[in-house]
């Protein structure tokens, strides 16, 4: 899985030169290995509600292209999807300890690390190794999923607050620390390059998320406002940040559309990646793009799937050092509060990569890309082992939230046509 994720970041696949003479699909055996490892492994586990969730997903996707007359574009949907729904599984399973969670955290940092190498690169000669050329002149991008500055940018969010967790562990003279603290550093400097408000906004979000946990939810608003303020005179496309501006005003118009296609078709949506056949420029964001393209169904589905690994990064850092009662009685109470505390932070940490992310996908459509089922499986990973560990934490089940999720889906889909109802009076 680990060699998995690399092919997924660094995609070497994908690269001009590479793509004009395409070998084996390595991306697609490596993920077949992993999964015929994991059939003969005791590494198995579906206890979280993300299973039959992100399965249930792939249904609906499929469904809706049927319901709208293309039966043969379910099969399309589930060739596109089903590897994503392997992955998830199969990392899921896999991150059931904390080494092996922080491996795999510093992996995909370290990958991360290696784009925004190549971002630099392209901003100071104008051409990557990759042979991609920077966007619009001025904006770093490179291949596959994240030949779109944005994307870049949404990786760069989410890998950073990893980066600095690595970074608290120390060791080896400091020079761990350090180590860490620079791919940061340089997943900061790619975030600027990239040029993308989302990015820079997300960037923000995890600041104002950290101090809030840290110092209290006013310091977070006035720092919050200090630092927007800040990155606003930077010369970026910050600048240009209101809702008539020309980008600005074609996103928000693509979401009336996306809510408009929805009141048409609001029980299984226009069917699985058929946005941009009733509107020319895609939703921009992925709440949007979900509700239009797959209905309320679908919408609620997703909305529990994120739902569920928001609740359960929140569920451990709302318990106290109590919870060390858990813990057999011969393991001395000392190493269980350290123990406990260092769960604690790497959950902390998985909540604002998801605050990142999320943040900068409002403003993407990203609701299928296997980036978001990757962090999706490190959280569910995490707290099927924090259960394991401390079974006083609340075990998240969908038989208790039958009625909970589609009370939710309606109430988010009631609210995304009032913010662009408001964002459009607005311009």
């Amino acid at each position: 899985m680990l060699i998995y994720l690399a092919l997924v970041i660094i995609r070497p696949q994908d690269y001009p030169a590479v793509a004009e003479s395409p070998g084996p699909p390595l991306q697609s055996l490596v993920l077949l290995a992993a999964a015929g490892m994991w059939l003969f492994s005791s590494r198995k586990s579906f206890a979280a509600p993300q299973y039959l969730l992100i399965a249930g997903f792939l249904v609906v996707a499929m469904f809706s292209q049927v319901v709208n007359g293309w039966v043969g574009g379910s099969l399309f949907v589930f060739s596109a999807f089903a590897p994503t729904v392997l992955a998830y599984v199969l990392l899921a399973n896999a991150v059931d300890t904390r080494a092996r969670l922080e491996t795999t955290m510093a992996v995909l940092t370290v990958c991360a690390a290696v784009l925004a190498l190549h971002g630099v690169e392209q901003a100071s000669t104008g051409i990557g190794w990759t042979g991609v050329e920077l966007s619009q002149g001025t904006r770093i991008q490179y291949v596959g999923i994240f030949n779109d500055p944005n994307d870049l940018g949404l990786l760069f969010v989410m890998c950073l607050p990893m980066a600095f967790y690595l970074s608290a562990r120390g060791g080896l003279m400091g020079l761990r620390r350090l180590f860490w603290l620079a791919v940061a550093g340089l997943l900061l400097w790619g975030c600027y390059l990239t040029n993308s408000r989302g990015t820079l906004l997300a960037a923000l979000a995890l600041l104002a998320v950290y101090v809030w946990r840290k110092r209290g939810l006013l310091t977070a608003g006035i720092l919050g406002s200090v630092a927007l303020t800040g990155l606003m005179m930077l010369p970026s496309r910050l600048q240009e940040m209101d809702v008539s501006e020309e980008s600005a005003m074609g996103r928000v118009e693509s979401w009336y559309e996306g809510v408009q296609m929805f009141r048409q078709n609001p029980i299984f949506g226009v069917g699985a990646g058929n946005y941009t056949d009733y509107n020319p420029l895609t939703a921009h964001n992925s709440f949007v793009l979900v509700l239009a393209e797959l209905g309320i169904i679908g919408f609620t589905v997703w909305l529990a799937i994120v739902g569920y690994s928001f609740r359960m990064t929140l569920a451990p850092l709302r318990r106290g050092d109590d919870i060390i009662e858990d813990v057999p009685p011969e393991v001395p109470d000392d190493i269980a509060l350290a123990h406990w505390r260092s769960d604690r932070a790497l959950t902390f940490c998985l909540l604002l990569s998801l605050c990142g992310f999320f943040t900068a996908a409002f403003f993407l459509s990203r609701s299928y890309v296997v980036i978001l089922y990757l962090l999706v499986a490190l959280v569910v990973g995490n707290y099927t082992r924090l259960r394991r560990q401390y079974p006083s934490l609340p075990a998240f089940s969908l038989d208790q939230d039958l009625l909970r999720w589609p009370i939710y889906g309606a109430v988010g889909a009631v609210g995304l046509y009032i913010v662009v109802k408001v964002l459009l009076a607005m311009a």
